[in-house]
């Protein structure tokens, strides 16, 4: 009899262990589909942008809008901001964007786990023309990676090669690349409000807008 029990007692012992190793891995997997699914909808903050000033003339009754582009490094510290001034309001900016296979998004992988980007030009459409500002070159690391880093001879093979692998599929798949192309993300700027640039880790650039804080409204904060 008490053999029986002692026989019952380990095929119940083995069969909750088994349910608990089951559970414990659909709990792991679980986990990592989420991480997955983070990563894949993830974003990176990558600019701000504020207007400054907004002036009329009254002779030709025109207003101009000048904006405050500060842009963020790899490691999201603020590079030296810049100040453009432009007859109109509806301000874009010219980017080059490559696109990674969602593996390496998955992956979190260090050089291709998101989006990568090169800020060219800011610019405003008139009936006049194009009122341009150049950001970056297209032969250079972008302002962000001018950094002794692992990271930084692939960044700059990227933006030399960009026409090549948004050209040609075969090479860009080498790469891990999905697809490379020009993006020029805009928006109309007014006061009052903050613009903040955003890379989707799968995806391209996007502006997101918000009012400024009301403890900010009427002040004039001077720089730190």
């Amino acid at each position: 009899m008490s053999k029986r029990l002692g026989i019952r007692f380990y095929f119940v012992s083995l069969l909750l262990v088994i349910v608990a190793l089951v559970v414990l891995k659909a709990y792991k997997e679980n986990q990592v589909l989420r991480k997955i699914v983070e990563r894949l909808s993830a974003d990176s903050r990558v600019a701000q942008v504020l207007v400054t000033k907004v002036q009329s003339d009254p002779e030709t009754k025109k207003t101009s809008t000048t904006i405050k582009f500060l842009e963020f490094d790899s490691r999201m510290n603020p590079l030296p901001a810049r100040y453009f001034t432009f007859s109109g309001n509806i301000i874009q900016f010219q980017s080059l964007v490559i696109r990674f296979d969602d593996y390496f998004i998955k992956q979190a992988h260090p050089l291709k786990g998101k989006s990568a980007y090169l800020f060219m030009k800011a610019f405003c459409l008139t009936d006049a023309g194009a009122e341009i500002f150049e950001i970056n070159k297209i032969n250079e690391v972008p302002s962000g990676y001018r950094v002794q880093e692992p990271g930084n001879i692939f960044e700059g093979l990227l933006w030399r090669r960009f026409w090549s692998f948004a050209l040609e599929p075969k090479e860009a798949g080498k790469m891990g690349i999905k697809n490379a192309q020009i993006e020029a993300p805009g928006s109309k700027f007014v006061p009052g409000m903050l613009y903040t640039l955003k890379i989707e880790h799968d995806g391209g650039l996007r502006i997101d807008a918000e009012p400024l804080p009301k403890i900010l409204e009427g002040e004039a904060i001077p720089a730190g």
